[in-house]
């Protein structure tokens, strides 16, 4: 079952362009209507109101940076949906609590956080490609309705996107389709791409403009990374699945490799850093409930080959999938990692547009 899980997560991650709705076979949930705040998890007008993990910094009170983040798959429908329905107030409390409160509130120092509600694809849905396909469409569709929204609110204002893994793969197909190489380019802070599987070789085919973050305080750039546990991955294999979307479309060239930017540097030219240097990690898997206060120096990483290889400390109590894939854990591992370095761009941002 767990490597079945595995096998529909990297699907999701690696899957090519969605645009059929054909053939789904569901019923389809209602379109979400983003001028009601109903359809938003979080929409922020006065800084985030949620309780955050004791340890975190404070959330920003007036800030100039506003946060679009798209949550990762967070339905394994037991009666066949194949996308989510946006008025399940049980899918959308399991939503909340296992991504809004862990990974979207890493961004609450920074900036206003807005998370919409969208017809997410379910776990249902991965089972075969065209469903998948559809069904990601489908999604995909509702995300750009809310970046509309969500781009009517802010104004001018600078903005950073941000996803985890289905979340993520919508924020990659946004950031090519909408804001690459256009105006909206020059207000992006940053793009954390977190938990999919771009290749160094997307930046200058894919997308056109935009480029890797290669310091910790570069802006209008993109971050990714993937968490394997060191010592029960084989990395190899691991490096080979995550590069094959890229070689089937563009050959097997170098830049097959997968981006891998170490959340505890955030600069690529330092891919290894020690458990010294984490700033602080969530505790336990997601699920209902309060955060567990973070712990610093709990997690060291090193890129290797496009993952990021992990140690994390067992006090964590994180439980791996099958082959040591750390998914649920992209964000968590390095929650105050993120927040900081959030945090720095958008200041660096700020100044840069003095």
């Amino acid at each position: 079952m767990r490597k079945a899980v595995v096998g529909m997560l990297l699907a999701a991650a690696v899957s090519g362009p969605i645009w059929a709705q054909e053939g789904a076979g569901a019923k389809v949930p209602p379109a979400p209507d983003y001028e009601a705040r109903a359809n938003w998890s979080v929409f922020a007008s006065k800084g985030w109101a949620s309780p955050l993990p004791k340890g975190a910094a404070e959330p920003a009170r007036a800030p100039k940076v506003a946060v679009f983040f798209l949550h990762p798959t967070t339905l394994r429908s037991e009666t066949g949906e194949l996308n989510q329905n946006t008025a399940d107030a049980k899918a959308n409390t399991w939503t909340d609590e296992s991504s809004i409160a862990r990974q979207a509130s890493a961004f609450a120092a920074c900036c206003d956080v807005y998370a919409p509600r969208y017809r997410a694809a379910t776990y249902n849905s991965f089972a075969s490609g065209p469903v998948r396909e559809a069904a990601f469409a489908l999604a995909y569709g509702d995300v750009e309705r809310a970046f509309d929204a969500f781009l009517k609110q802010i104004g001018d204002r600078p903005f950073i996107i941000a996803g985890h893994s289905q979340g993520a793969f919508h924020s990659a197909t946004l950031l090519e389709r909408r804001i690459d190489g256009t105006a909206l380019q020059k207000q992006m802070v940053a793009a954390y791409i977190i938990g999919i599987n771009l290749a160094q070789g997307d930046f200058g085919k894919r997308f056109k403009s935009v480029t890797p973050c290669a310091t910790p305080d570069q802006t209008g750039c993109v971050l990714q990374w993937n968490a394997y546990l060191e010592g029960a991955t084989d990395v190899a294999k691991m490096a080979g699945y995550s590069q094959s979307t890229y070689v089937q479309k563009y050959g097997d060239d170098a830049g097959k490799v997968t981006l891998c930017i170490n959340p505890l540097t955030f600069d690529a030219r330092l891919p290894q850093a020690p458990s010294a240097a984490a700033r602080g990690a969530v505790p336990g898997s997601p699920g209902f409930g309060p955060l567990q206060p973070l712990r610093a120096g709990a997690v060291s990483a090193r890129c290797d080959s496009g993952l990021l290889i992990v140690r994390p400390d067992k006090a964590l109590g994180l439980e791996p999938l099958a082959g040591g894939v750390m998914h649920y854990h992209d964000l968590g591992l390095f929650w105050a990692d993120v927040s900081a370095n959030a945090v720095r761009r958008a200041r660096a941002f700020s100044a840069g547009a003095k």
